[in-house]
């Protein structure tokens, strides 16, 4: 299935979408894709009646109404970095023997389509497109990467927004470069497993004002989604609609010569195989 939800900000509702244009409505069913509805096994819960409802007709098409992001504000946003072979390649770095995590605010988080704020007195906000995955089950010290994967309720395509200079040059954890309003675009669907096949191989692409900056394949990612459920599980508790943003591959705006950075009316375009595209117009913060 492709989780989505519907709506003005805050007041979004939970569909299910049959494609780019047309979806079922659930919201009679769930009240929302939040913690609650992954964690009592919402999406098997749903599936037998979204089947009836399309093989009934009962279809809606979108027209025009905004997408936000696919589940409500996690519990955490849990980032991994240097986490592309190619990426790693790019910058000169050595790949990590384990995965570099850091933080993201939760309330970073917004609709693909949604603009991103480039946060007052910044000079070098970027973007990063990244594979996301979202926790089905709690998860606590998980016991193989095997049993990690039946964790996850499935896969999201996020913009992870860098700002680079709070994030390397003034001091402290890279999440100080990383939890800006705004900076966690996510959808247009959470994609069930199910749906996506081999994770481990989806192309990746974003473009800046129609021109690719990044192209790539999650053939790439070091460290795959299920390992990460089970090494993250031995540190900390994963619940329920936590997201995990897996790392970005090159391209982004810090890895130019000369560095190439947002300003407002630039827009970027994001797509991942099976999990849909977004795009957001940059403003300046108000």
């Amino acid at each position: 299935m492709r989780l989505m939800r519907i709506g003005e900000f805050g007041s979004e509702r939970p569909v299910v979408a049959i494609d780019e244009d047309s979806y079922v409505d659930v919201s009679d069913l769930v009240s929302d894709f939040n913690e609650e509805f992954f964690g009592s096994d919402g999406i098997e819960r749903i599936r037998p009646q979204v089947d009836a409802r399309i093989a009934a007709g009962e279809v809606k098409k979108l027209a025009g109404e905004r997408i936000g992001a696919p589940f409500t504000r996690p519990h955490q946003i849990i980032c991994i970095g240097l986490n592309f072979r190619d990426h790693a390649e790019e910058t000169g770095a050595e790949v990590p023997p384990e995965p570099i995590i850091f933080t993201k605010s939760p309330n970073t988080l917004i609709g693909p389509n949604d603009s991103v704020k480039i946060p007052r007195k910044s000079k070098r906000t970027d973007w990063e497109i990244e594979l996301g995955v979202v926790v089905g089950r709690r998860a606590r010290y998980v016991e193989s990467v095997e049993q990690a994967a039946n964790h996850i309720a499935g896969y999201v395509v996020v913009n992870d927004v860098s700002e680079r200079e709070f994030q390397l040059e003034r001091q402290g954890q890279w999440s100080k470069g990383k939890s800006s309003e705004t900076f966690n675009p996510a959808g247009p669907w959470l994609v069930t497993p199910d749906e996506v096949g081999d994770v481990g191989n989806l192309q990746m692409r974003l473009e800046l004002n129609g021109e690719v900056k990044q192209d790539s394949s999650t053939n790439q990612i070091v460290y795959d989604p299920a390992f990460l459920v089970h090494y993250l599980s031995q540190f900390l508790v994963l619940e329920p609609g936590d997201l995990i943003n897996t790392g970005t591959p090159p391209g982004v705006g810090l890895g130019h010569k000369p560095e190439l950075y947002l300003k407002p009316g630039d827009v970027m375009t994001l797509s991942i195989q099976r999990l849909g595209s977004s795009s957001q117009t940059v403003v300046d913060a108000d």
